[in-house]
């Protein structure tokens, strides 16, 4: 694979068979952040689990204390008298079928994040098929379907900084957790409020050490190993 000057110079940073304690491994991310853009930084959590059976999975959400760094873009459905509230919390786009229409008819996805509330998901069940590929499709696991009087706390959950986090087909979770720009305290910080939810999340038929292995990098930047085992 072909590595640019940039990626070269930074992978000089960080030696390749050493796992990091978490606060110098974030140290070095941020160090090897060369790029003219503001990195997002994510982590690849590989888990002891298999994916194949139910009961294995792992998913759930998190508001990072420090947020995402990321602007997000807030969809919701929600009753008519709700609309008002929903656009007050935050959310960009607040409505019922005309939504699913547009989703439908142009194929329209300018937003982040699906929050529905309960006695919208019978409406929102058609887009079942668009929304649940790209990862959008609102869930109560997720905090994204959620009781009418919820909605404002939902909206400002997602604003905030909330990620989803689930299991791959290879037993990997992908998240981000941060742009290179809040330092690497901050995203130390992130990644534990991450990481300790993922260890509460253990499946209880899951056997032995639950964390395989944990990396970490920036978008154009080298991956850096974590020692990532810790207890609650």
């Amino acid at each position: 694979m072909f590595r640019g000057k940039n990626y070269k110079e930074s992978a000089k940073l960080i030696n390749s068979q050493t796992q990091y304690e978490p606060q110098q491994a974030f140290e070095l991310v941020v160090q090897a952040s060369k790029a003219k853009f503001d990195e997002t930084v994510e982590l690849h959590v590989k888990l002891g689990v298999d994916s194949r059976h139910a009961d294995q999975q792992v998913r759930g959400a998190i508001v990072l204390p420090n947020g995402t760094g990321k602007s997000v873009r807030v969809l919701c459905f929600c009753k008519p008298e709700k609309e008002e509230e929903a656009k007050a919390a935050g959310a960009d786009y607040a409505g019922g079928a005309d939504l699913v229409q547009k989703i439908q008819g142009e194929n329209w996805f300018d937003f982040d994040v699906v929050i529905a509330t309960q006695d919208m998901m019978g409406v929102v069940g058609r887009l079942g098929k668009v929304l649940g590929p790209k990862g959008l499709m609102p869930s109560p696991k997720a905090g994204t379907v959620v009781a009418p009087n919820a909605l404002t706390q939902a909206i400002n959950a997602s604003k905030a900084g909330k990620i989803e986090y689930r299991l791959d087909k290879t037993n990997i979770i992908h998240c981000p957790i941060g742009k290179v720009s809040i330092g690497a305290q901050k995203l130390y910080e992130n990644y534990d409020a991450l990481l300790t939810a993922i260890l509460r999340a253990k499946p209880a038929t899951a056997k032995g050490q639950n964390i395989r292995s944990c990396v970490t990098a920036s978008t154009m930047g080298p991956g850096v190993k974590i020692n990532a085992q810790k207890t609650l």
